[in-house]
């Protein structure tokens, strides 16, 4: 008789914890398809969009090459002319341009900036060294931005990005989801904490470890710092509405939407429009172009532009952490006087009042957990 009522009993609890693992499973799936979605629609098959080239010369022959190489490009460059090769370099390290094209009746030039773009430095030259083979000619190549030996393909910001990001929306779970009984101003200065450790982090990374940033060290810590606190206070202050979903949520933004768009990997002249357009406001883009111009072109070619991206963003991290406050402030009154009317006096109100009844400590250990595993 117990026996069977053991099994009875047993059978329901199975089920219970099946839909449950079922409904996590959600979480990890939705990530496969976001992560899948973006990264193959930013990186897959890329090509030039209107990519800035320049054909130097004052004589009618650089104009015609000039209109000859556009007619055979179409939308994929934008190609003008320049009388003379400083004024190319000029532009070239103000970022307004990407390569120029130099003919001559010896060995062509083509002047880049690989700390502009790796990708599009090979893009710029393949197209240019075709020119040069039309008149028999090797191609001299002219980088006004040479790479240090530790990151001579201009990768290294980028992966730097990765990891303060991780550091910073992995902790969003342990801050909203363990600290949800925390009034919101010491999550405020947690994120703060947490987002000044993370930035020395990365520049200790980025300066003495790898040795692939030489200078301008307090300016990469300063940069990391805001980016950082962007990042942890938005998803702290979303967490209080989205609760375990906060992962995604942070995932969306600060990953699928923020990588894909950073330049990191291509600059906007090499993705579709959508990746293009997120490259000129998002936050990611604000800490990978603005690092680059500092690091490499002395603060030239859109830095303040760059550096009000990251002001911008975290004032919206303020802003949300605020009203989260302002939120709570209300929720805790409103649960203070429930508790007062319909709890016995013997029951502590401000027991009641603080304590989150949206998450069970298994709910909050599960969001850790799955933080910490993306």
């Amino acid at each position: 008789m117990n026996m069977s009522a053991t099994a009875t009993t047993a059978a329901p609890s199975e089920r219970a914890v099946l839909r449950r693992v079922l409904t996590h499973l959600l979480l990890p799936l939705l990530m496969c398809l976001g992560m899948g979605l973006a990264y193959e629609s930013a990186f897959h098959a890329p090509s030039p969009h209107h990519m800035k080239v320049a054909v130097i010369g004052a004589t009618p022959q650089a104009d015609v090459l000039a209109q000859t190489i556009k007619d055979q490009a179409g939308d994929a460059l934008d190609v003008t002319t320049l009388p003379s090769a400083d004024a190319a370099k000029a532009q070239i390290m103000n970022r307004s341009l990407v390569a120029a094209y130099q003919p001559g009746a010896g060995t062509p030039q083509l002047y880049v900036a690989t700390a502009n773009s790796g990708t599009d430095v090979e893009v710029a030259t393949k197209i240019f060294t075709t020119v040069a083979a039309t008149g028999h000619q090797p191609l001299a190549t002219v980088d006004l931005t040479p790479m240090p030996s530790q990151d001579p393909t201009n990768q290294a910001l980028f992966f730097l990005l990765v990891a303060i990001s991780i550091g910073s929306y992995g902790s969003v779970a342990v801050i909203g989801g363990a600290g949800a009984a925390l009034r919101v101003r010491t999550q405020a200065a947690l994120c703060v904490g947490v987002s000044l450790t993370v930035a020395v982090i990365g520049t200790v990374l980025a300066g003495p470890v790898f040795d692939f940033v030489h200078h301008d060290l307090a300016g990469l810590f300063a940069l990391a710092w805001v980016y950082s606190f962007a990042v942890a206070g938005i998803g702290t202050a979303l967490h209080h509405f989205l609760g375990r979903w906060t992962t995604l949520g942070t995932m969306l933004l600060f990953v699928m939407l923020n990588f894909t768009s950073s330049g990191g990997v291509f600059r906007p002249d090499l993705q579709n429009g959508f990746f293009g357009s997120l490259h000129s406001f998002w936050i990611g883009s604000g800490f990978v172009e603005g690092t680059r111009s500092m690091i490499y072109f002395d603060g030239r070619g859109g830095f303040s532009t760059d550096v009000w991206i990251l002001a911008i963003w975290a004032l919206v991290a303020a802003a949300g952490l605020g009203i989260t406050g302002l939120v709570k402030s209300r929720q805790s009154q409103g649960s203070t006087l429930v508790a007062a009317s319909n709890v016995p006096t013997a029951i502590p109100t401000a027991t009641l009042a603080t304590a989150p009844a949206s998450e069970t400590p298994d709910d909050i250990r599960e969001e850790e957990e799955e933080a910490v595993s993306v």
